[in-house]
């Protein structure tokens, strides 16, 4: 009978201790997430949150990315996807720039540097126009009312702008450090990911209890949300698990004056080599142009101000057009994550470097071009999949006779499922191989 490794996880030292302090530095976020902006109208706050319709989804859906920080406008009300937009800027940039291109082929590790230190430096910015765009729609949603007590870049109001807006952005760089911190002396690179993963868990409480509030048919929808997430995060886990294994042929080596067999070995390829990334880079994506529109919907020209509405809405809204959108979108950003990923790792170079080879196929280039064939070849099933799990509450809002908030809820709830089971998925993994690391593996009983 086999003893699983993981009894040993509070024995070892260095894993407890890391253990502990992604646990406390959580904690501190959450606590730093009660933090409201200054000059805040509580009132305006809650006239926003209990709309339905664009508002009310727009509103809600970026309240469950920010753990509830938005329902309270606190200063980490952005959370880090002002980081996570800068990261898509980024390597969207790569492969139109030679120069960059080049300094991430000939030294990975510099130029990973350069990346993350150049992400930082554009979260900046990238901060500063969000937290004026989502002050800006949330204002829109209130026509002349404001979410804020002074707002506006001239006279009285400007210094109170300047401090609400100066504390959003410093909210996002400390929640971004306190997630560095995290993947430096705790879980490693899982920074970030837990830092969202804990926002998103920490609203399922409240929306479980929303849900249960209708005495009518809450107990009855409960159970069929647990049914449909049960079957979803089954789904979710089978896919993430499937791998394509291509065959590969080792060298045999030389032993003293003998020379072994050759080792036939595989390569194993994921059908999601992606992982959850694809739906923060989608979610990111789409709320863009509803921030940038918010900087018209107080245009003096009528038809200006009427694309900036409409994009508001289609973006905003539970449509069925933003549901095609942010499938394809999920899907597109599948692809483009895979095959950054990739080609970073080169595997045709390093298998030749190692004289291993793919039989039937050359060494070097084509055994890159035949490996990233097959890589795209079984990522399309997993971006299909992955694009329909994070449409599934859209369509299930259409099906379910049950009230708009209600579906609204379920939705919420439901968005973030694909960064949990990930999230869940990928800290197991990482702690099982800390376990492996120091040397705690699985043992055999006898009797």
């Amino acid at each position: 009978m086999k003893r699983s490794a993981w009894r040993y996880l509070w024995k070892s030292i260095d894993i407890r201790k890391k253990l502990l302090i992604t646990l406390l530095i959580l904690i501190l976020y959450r606590l730093a997430a009660n933090i409201p902006v200054p000059g805040i109208d509580r009132t305006v706050l809650e006239q926003l949150a209990q709309q339905g319709g664009a508002a009310g989804n727009l509103f809600n859906l970026l309240d469950l990315l920010s753990g509830g920080t938005v329902s309270n406008f606190s200063i980490l009300a952005m959370g880090v996807y002002p980081y996570i937009t800068a990261q898509i800027i980024l390597q969207l940039l790569v492969p139109i720039i030679p120069a960059l291109e080049r300094r991430m082929k000939d030294n990975p590790r510099e130029g990973q540097k350069f990346m993350e230190r150049w992400t930082v430096i554009l979260t900046v910015p990238m901060a500063l126009l969000s937290a004026v765009g989502q002050i800006n729609i949330f204002n829109s949603f209130v026509p002349g009312q404001s979410i804020l007590t002074a707002y506006g870049f001239s006279g009285e109001a400007l210094l109170p702008t300047l401090a609400t807006l100066l504390s959003m952005v410093a909210g996002t760089m400390f929640g971004i450090w306190l997630g560095q911190l995290i993947s430096e002396y705790g879980i490693p690179n899982q920074g970030l990911s837990l830092i969202i993963f804990s926002g998103i868990v920490a609203r399922i409480p409240s929306h479980l209890g929303s849900i249960l509030s209708d005495r009518t048919n809450g107990w009855w929808l409960l159970l069929v949300i647990l049914v449909i997430l049960s079957l979803a995060i089954f789904a979710i886990v089978f896919v993430q698990q499937g791998r394509r294994n291509v065959p590969v042929l080792f060298p045999g080596r030389r032993i003293g004056n003998r020379m072994s067999m050759p080792v036939r070995s595989n390569l194993p390829l994921m059908v999601n080599m992606a992982g959850m990334i694809p739906l923060i880079f989608a979610q990111s994506f789409l709320t863009f142009p509803t921030i940038v529109a918010s900087y018209f919907v107080q245009s003096q020209s009528e038809f200006v101000k009427n694309v900036a509405l409409g994009i508001t809405r289609i973006f905003g809204a539970n449509t069925g057009w933003y549901s095609l959108v942010y499938f394809v979108t999920v899907v597109l950003f599948t692809f483009f994550y895979t095959d950054v990923l990739f080609t970073q790792q080169n595997y045709g170079e390093n298998l030749k470097k190692q004289g291993a080879q793919i039989p039937g196929v050359v060494r070097g280039a084509p055994t890159q071009k035949y490996l990233t064939k097959v890589q795209r070849r079984i990522t399309l099933p997993g971006a299909v999949f992955l694009g329909a799990i994070a449409v599934l509450p859209y369509l299930l809002g259409m099906i379910l006779p049950v009230g708009a908030r209600q579906a609204g809820l379920f939705l919420i709830s439901s968005a973030g499922l694909l960064i949990v089971v990930g999230v869940v998925r990928d800290t197991f993994n990482i702690i099982e191989a800390e376990l492996k690391l120091h040397g705690y593996e699985e043992s055999l009983l006898k009797g």
